[in-house]
């Protein structure tokens, strides 16, 4: 990855780190920008300044730069998450073959949450923020419905900040069991107390589309919104699926309810009218390709047609490790998958072409609009000069990638976690020569046993 000391080029770029001067120089790369106006450079150099990219060009001639050379790589952006429930990390595929969503509210959600300790929530949280830089994903929403506590919200959100990913901590009650009554009004006290604290995390209000699965005082209407327009943070609605979210989505739009600030997350079973609403709203969406899927969740198929025929690119999102996948190419593996199946399948004996995406369809999804759709759209998703610099050094000369013909195919059907050998966050290094920093897998793997046994043990049966 370096020209000739990958160690020494580490210890230079750790120890001017803070810096806001610091250049660094990669050079001899393949970059995918993801920017429309700069697509994709077949060799090039990449320019960060203190914690923006500075420039991008065939070229550059730039003194006093550490220099990483990343011949024989694909530089491209760091992998949005759009929607992840992190503290249920240490309960990692607990139940593979989880029938139906009631099954994992009632196991997981009314069964194993109340057992956490605000220890247990940033364990799991710690857990599933390293395993996402560790796979290239620089920014992750933290969908955190287990805020039994301000303490229990506390230490979701220092878990973010301790692992140096781009955090966005998204709120919410939870469903069952004794919780202390501060939500909704402590969001306010984490945006203020944690939303500069390293200049990466910010704060959002989480909420459920209906009052079906926990009642109405979590069901997304005027009360929350006003919560959330109050403290100038954006929403993120999960459980949007069916006739009765179909319903609610009119109503909110009717009330002036939905904007650009909104995420829908899954919204599989809508119907059209929810569609069209949400497209004259600007609505977001963040679709869960594998968790849709696996789950069954109402028609169990991932809503790309439906959403890009209504003119809204969506973002996704990796969902509950008790029971998917932690990894974004996977979701981006899933949907392109899933959808080409459904184009040829529909048209099937006939003369009609299918309506299929592509792989750079897909990177779209899982960089540019999932930053878009979580309010971080001027700040990631795209390599643009004058953006963060979360950037990925992928492999394209290992063995799985090699020989490198189509560099956006080769990240979306050939890259896995093993040949993202250096991910950045914000022009810091988290993951260098294939290893996530500052991480002791020793004591993690303890803390991570020692959590999920005891939460095993507390749980009740239900």
């Amino acid at each position: 990855m370096s020209a000739n000391d990958p160690g020494a080029t580490l210890d230079a770029l750790r120890h001017h780190a803070a810096d806001p001067h610091r250049r660094v120089l990669f050079t001899g790369a393949t970059i995918v920008t993801m920017d429309p106006e700069l697509g994709v450079l077949p060799k090039g150099d990449l320019l960060v300044e203190g914690d923006r990219i500075a420039a991008i060009a065939p070229e550059l001639d730039v003194e006093d730069a550490i220099v990483v050379d990343a011949s024989g790589s694909i530089v491209a952006p760091g992998f949005v998450d759009t929607h992840r429930h992190a503290w249920e990390a240490q309960l990692r595929r607990v139940m593979p073959d989880v029938n139906d969503l009631g099954e994992y509210v009632m196991s997981t959600l009314a069964g194993l949450a109340p057992a956490y300790q605000p220890e247990d929530m940033y364990v799991g949280t710690k857990l599933a923020a390293l395993t996402a830089l560790d796979s290239g994903i620089t920014t992750m929403l933290d969908f955190s419905h287990n805020s039994r506590s301000a303490a229990h919200s506390d230490a979701a959100v220092q878990a973010l900040v301790d692992t140096g990913i781009r955090g966005v901590h998204a709120s919410m009650r939870p469903h069952f069991g004794e919780w202390d009554g501060q939500w909704p009004a402590d969001v306010a006290r984490l945006k203020s107390t944690y939303a500069s604290s390293n200049g990466l995390v910010s704060v959002r209000l989480a909420a459920l589309a209906t009052d079906e699965v926990a009642g109405p005082d979590l069901a997304y209407g005027r009360r929350l919104a006003e919560v959330a327009d109050d403290l100038d943070v954006g929403v993120s609605v999960d459980a949007v699926f069916g006739t009765s979210s179909s319903e609610a989505i009119l109503r909110w739009a009717a009330e002036g309810l939905l904007g650009p600030d909104v995420s829908l997350i899954h919204c599989t079973g809508l119907t059209a009218e929810a569609w069209l609403a949400m497209a004259d709203t600007g609505a977001a969406v963040s679709l869960a390709p594998t968790s849709d899927a696996q789950i069954g969740l109402e028609t169990a198929v991932p809503a790309i047609d439906e959403a890009l025929a209504a003119g809204i690119r969506p973002g996704l999102s990796i969902d509950v490790e008790v029971a998917l996948v932690s990894d974004m190419f996977t979701q981006m593996r899933a949907l392109h998958t899933i959808q080409r199946m459904r184009a040829v399948n529909a048209v099937y004996g006939t003369t009609a072409a299918p309506s299929r995406i592509g792989v750079h369809d897909v990177l779209d999804f899982a960089t540019l609009q999932g930053a878009a759709g979580i309010g971080l759209g001027a700040v990631t998703g795209s390599l643009t000069p004058g953006k963060q610099a979360d950037l990925l050094l992928v492999g394209a000369e290992d063995l799985n990638n090699m020989p490198l013909n189509d560099p956006i195919g080769t990240l979306v059907l050939g890259t896995d976690p093993r040949n993202v050998h250096a991910v950045f966050v914000a022009g810091r290094v988290r993951k260098w020569a294939g290893t996530v920093l500052d991480v002791d897998l020793t004591a993690l793997r303890d803390d991570v046993r020692t959590s999920r046994d005891r939460v095993m043990k507390a749980a009740q049966p239900v």
